[in-house]
């Protein structure tokens, strides 16, 4: 690997490393209470944020663009909270229609703008290899505050808390990797390693399911010149494929 490569893939892994650091530990958690597509409809609807910010014309490294993705974050992660309170034989219905609700406002606001189509494919795959340094550093301070209150009050978040970190952790990841590398994050390396009981090796398997699909998924995508955020997707399921086999058989 020339050095002109491992100067693009070094921030992108970092990136990768900052969102597998909250969204492993949360998937487990979403897997067991079965609300799987909760990370999908609160990605989606911190995108709608963004594309409203876009629409208003505030500047896309501007800190209005975080205050309205977030905001739209805690908003559909408070509305959920109450849905799974009132209704939760139906929660994960509810989570879906959220998704795609969200889904279709972004496309009706990019429906006049010349480059909706290219705004909409960032949000779904990500630029995670354009990621600068100041969206990183911005990534790793929410991303520390997150990991500190997850791990020293994890097992008294109830409610809106787990919402409320949720709504956080999405809104920071989706703007680094995309809506579709948010949903794998979370979902994969949790389903890769369903099978371990103890919860530690359980993370460590998680970890390194998701870091490993991370890094073959940047190589190929700079030996074949495709989407990364498609090609890591496909890579950190495939790793996961081979991981859960083999835990299989042993």
């Amino acid at each position: 690997m020339t050095a002109s490569e491992l100067n693009i893939i070094a921030p992108a892994f970092l990136a990768s490393l900052l969102v597998l650091s909250t969204h492993v530990p949360l998937g487990t958690v979403v897997l067991r209470r079965g609300i799987i597509f909760i990370d999908l409809a609160i990605a989606q609807v911190a995108g709608l944020g963004v594309i409203a910010a876009d629409a208003m014309g505030w500047e896309a490294e501007g800190w209005m663009v975080q205050f309205s993705a977030i905001s739209a974050a805690l908003i559909a992660a408070f509305i959920l909270h109450q849905t799974d309170k009132r209704f939760p034989e139906i929660q994960e219905a509810l989570i879906g229609v959220a998704f795609v609700l969200a889904a279709t406002i972004g496309i009706l606001l990019l429906a006049g703008n010349p480059h909706g189509g290219e705004h909409l494919k960032e949000l779904l795959v990500g630029q995670v290899l354009w990621v600068n340094d100041e969206q990183l550093i911005f990534a790793g301070i929410v991303t520390a505050l997150i990991l500190v209150a997850w791990y020293w009050i994890r097992d008294h978040l109830q409610g809106f808390g787990f919402y409320g970190i949720f709504a956080f952790a999405v809104t920071v990841s989706v703007q680094l990797v995309g809506i579709y590398m948010v949903f794998a994050c979370l979902i994969i390396p949790a389903l890769a390693t369903r099978r371990i009981h103890r919860r530690g090796v359980r993370m460590v398997s998680g970890f390194a399911v998701g870091i490993a699909g991370c890094l073959i998924g940047l190589i190929l995508t700079l030996r074949a010149d495709l989407p990364a955020g498609a090609v890591m997707v496909m890579c950190m399921a495939a790793v996961a494929l081979i991981f859960a086999s083999t835990i299989k058989r042993l």
